[in-house]
């Protein structure tokens, strides 16, 4: 009999009027590439700048969950590459994200459990991208739009309490006025992490990764999916591999991508462009008392 561990990666776009490095407009569209600036489509010698409103929409939020607040807000950049990202590189928090240690509770079947908060950090959304069958095509719209990506430990046990987690952070989002948190328009997202343990066991199994699943319902199909995946190459002697996976909808499967990166092949250093901020205090509490 296996354990089954959970933990998720919830990326959500934030309310504002521009981008979060740029004055480009934020705001969905269905025209492709109708709000984009050269910030966003990482022209050479492009200064970026930080988005007051969604510095204070990503504190709301982390107040909201329980979290700490640090004193200096940072910014580093994540290499990688990939036909959505312009630059080359995301901007993105690593060393001190807007919350870190919080919590939301979550209630399945009459009982109420502690969802931990590993972080939530400030970051920018990449392009879009079309697929047909012989070509892509790429829409830099949502390039650069302010993204709050919410981390939880691998404390959630069954696909239910994800889902309760998702609508629980998203009622977050939609009392603080943060988000309009849609996810038919993508402004929702979640990357699932999956492993198995057995129950006598104290050291977590090999996680899989399942990347951008767009709504709750798909989420839970998902990590029924992926449970029983693993479950049969367990029981059959097999090895479960580190990897990033696609969820199928209309298979009802799972389909490797790549072989899963871990942090150290991002290569995060601080961005030179955007120097340490130092949060003040007084402009948290009224954040919080709002």
């Amino acid at each position: 009999m296996y354990k089954t561990v959970i933990g998720l990666e919830v990326h959500c776009e934030l309310k504002s009027n521009s981008k979060n490095f740029s004055s480009a407009k934020n705001s969905y569209s269905t025209i492709p590439n109708s709000n984009v600036s050269v910030v966003d489509l990482g022209y050479p010698g492009i200064l970026p700048v930080i988005n007051k409103e969604a510095v204070k929409n990503s504190i709301k939020m982390a107040l909201a969950m329980n979290c700490d607040i640090p004193d200096y807000l940072t910014f580093e950049r994540k290499n990688y590459f990939y036909p959505d990202l312009p630059k080359g590189y995301q901007i993105t928090q690593f060393k001190n994200p807007i919350g870190t240690n919080g919590y939301v509770m979550i209630n399945v079947d009459g009982k109420e459990k502690k969802i931990l908060i590993h972080d939530t950090h400030l970051e920018e959304d990449t392009a879009s991208l079309d697929h047909y069958n012989t070509y892509s095509l790429i829409d830099y719209n949502r390039c650069g739009v302010p993204l709050l990506e919410t981390v939880t430990e691998p404390c959630i046990n069954s696909a239910d309490e994800a889902v309760a987690f998702l609508e629980g952070l998203r009622s977050i989002f939609l009392y603080c006025d943060t988000s309009y948190a849609r996810s038919d328009r993508g402004q929702i997202r979640c990357d699932v992490n999956v492993s198995l343990m057995k129950e006598e066991d104290t050291e977590l199994g090999t996680k899989v990764e399942m990347k951008n699943i767009n709504s709750f319902s798909s989420v839970k199909e998902a990590i029924i999916c992926e449970v029983k995946r693993q479950t049969e190459i367990l029981n059959s002697g097999g090895k479960v591999l580190q990897e990033t996976r696609r969820f199928d909808e209309s298979k009802g499967i799972t389909y490797s991508m790549r072989s899963k990166e871990d942090a150290i092949d991002y290569k995060y250093f601080t961005d030179p462009n955007l120097p340490p901020i130092k949060l003040d205090k007084k402009w948290i509490s009224e954040l919080k008392e709002s």
